[in-house]
């Protein structure tokens, strides 16, 4: 069966329309899908795991149910599904296999898409940018010199070189976020809570799952077939007034905006990351929305300390299931844990390990976090999460003065690949992480919903999102303040150089 010439031109709705009114064949949107991959992979290296004979066969079975039936998507390579190799990004788990399947991914399959394969994340989806030694780096569509971000780059250079319409993609510090605006699409962190967290595995309040998509409506629309907690699940957001995707046909009323074009500590951002903030918010007050220059004044080399303990603990949390995954596969582990304890343990496992498979079992950074938190007690956490909580009602109170915070998403461009290198000394790469990363964790601790929106592209053509944080629960209206830019300024058919 011949690819579908006009699939780049549809969004996952419109395709989904097309499949629904028999326009258009589920294989069809396969081969095209498969031939964009085939010819701008091997350039960007998004997608590390394909399933396209599989695809074929799921698209052939008639069997296309769901709002997004027969549409293509790709997944991320943290998300477990029982039978489904899963690496995390990590040499050690590179040939691990999923025992269970998560409660979002359910609802993907629920939802009529055709799965693709897996797309590539840094390990455990620590780092801002996606380069991890067991896959390589995703190359950014734009340019191949930069990063796609992270951690859903492969998610974000697939959607952005038209593989998909949209792919799933996660955000536990800004990992939706960073890699829409390095590649120039949409991307909707939901609030703490909108979504199912489980396996119990995925216990951490910091993370949520979505997607990186092209259009507002893709992403409203995915919201409505994904969100809702289960059972059991520690938290839980409030349900939305009506479906999602009706929030992108209503108007946002006269909204008040605070911009900053400061981070917390200070700091001046780049120059083009400063032009998007100002140039957005003279859109708003063009919009007829009230825009003051204004921010939450958080302490942020306070916030940026806590938070790095914060994430630091998440690094041990995988380190703890790596023992487990270890103490099953080598001889004599789970007695060694037991005489010398974890750290001693993690450098014997990686040691055999890396004899095996002659790369390093694990990177650096993910090494120095997990050392980081194991030598820090339950008390400095707790110390931690109550700055952290501190921050969060400080925000809370800014917002209801406000209905949206808008800030840069990033302190740079898209950065060089190689730039986050790994073997500098830990206090000047942990700078440059803040730096970069100054403004999308707030997000994350503080529960909220947040959104980078395409809106400027440098002179070298290089997209620097915008970036919204809203009060919680409010995706609703952040759906519908961004169908507004999106009306006013399009950029969905703004297209990177490499794009099939």
């Amino acid at each position: 069966m011949e690819p579908f010439a006009d699939y780049a031109k549809h969004d996952a709705v419109g395709l989904s329309g097309l499949v629904a009114d028999g326009d258009i064949h589920p294989l069809e949107l396969v081969e095209a899908a498969a031939a964009r991959m085939a010819a701008v992979n091997p350039a960007v290296n998004a997608v590390i795991r394909e399933r396209i004979d599989a695809a074929r066969l799921e698209a052939a079975s008639g069997d296309h149910g769901g709002p997004f039936g027969g549409v293509p998507i790709l997944i991320k390579d943290l998300v477990v599904e029982e039978g489904a190799p899963v690496s995390f990004g990590s040499v050690f788990l590179r040939n691990y296999v999923g025992d269970e399947t998560s409660e979002f991914r359910h609802r993907i399959t629920r939802a009529g898409f055709v799965d693709l394969g897996r797309t590539n994340t840094p390990e455990f989806g620590l780092l801002p940018t996606t380069e991890p030694v067991l896959n390589g780096p995703t190359r950014n569509p734009w340019d191949l010199s930069r990063s796609a971000g992270g951690s859903s780059g492969g998610a974000a250079a697939a959607v952005a070189a038209g593989f998909v319409p949209l792919a799933q993609a996660s955000d536990g510090g800004g990992s939706i976020r960073i890699p829409a605006s390095t590649t120039g699409l949409f991307g909707l962190k939901p609030s703490r809570g909108r979504g199912p967290r489980r396996p119990g595995g995925a216990i951490d309040y910091l993370s949520t799952e979505h997607a990186v998509t092209r259009t507002v409506r893709d992403s409203a629309a995915f919201l409505d077939v994904i969100h809702g907690a289960v059972p059991g699940d520690r938290y839980w957001a409030p349900p939305p007034t009506a479906r999602f995707a009706e929030a992108v046909d209503r108007e946002p009323g006269r909204l008040a905006v605070a911009f900053s074009i400061r981070d917390f500590r200070g700091d001046r951002v780049h120059p083009e990351c400063e032009a998007a903030v100002l140039e957005t918010a003279a859109l708003l007050e063009g919009l007829g929305h009230n825009v003051v220059e204004s921010d939450p004044g958080i302490d942020g080399a306070t916030m940026a300390s806590a938070f790095l303990e914060m994430w630091a603990a998440l690094a041990a949390h995988a380190f703890s299931l790596v023992l487990e995954t270890a103490s099953e596969r080598m001889t004599g582990v789970r007695r060694l844990r037991r005489l010398a304890g974890d750290r001693r343990t993690m450098r014997l496992i990686a040691l055999l390990d890396q004899r095996e498979s002659g790369l390093p079992a694990f990177e650096p950074f993910t090494f120095a976090l997990a050392q980081r938190s194991s030598v820090r007690s339950q008390a400095d956490l707790q110390n931690a999460e109550t700055a952290l909580q501190a921050v969060a009602h400080q925000t809370g109170d800014f917002l209801t003065d406000h209905d949206v915070f808008l800030t840069p998403v990033l302190g740079s461009p898209p950065v060089p690949i190689g730039t986050f290198d790994q073997t500098l000394p830990w206090d000047e790469l942990i700078e440059m992480v803040y730096r970069y990363v100054a403004f999308t964790p707030l997000g994350n601790f503080a529960g909220l919903p947040a959104m980078s929106v395409p809106l400027h592209w440098t002179p070298d053509g290089l997209p620097v999102g915008s970036h919204f944080l809203g009060r919680f629960g409010s995706e609703e209206g952040l759906l519908s303040l961004a169908s507004q830019l999106e009306s006013a300024q399009p950029w969905v058919d703004r297209r990177p150089p490499l794009s099939a």
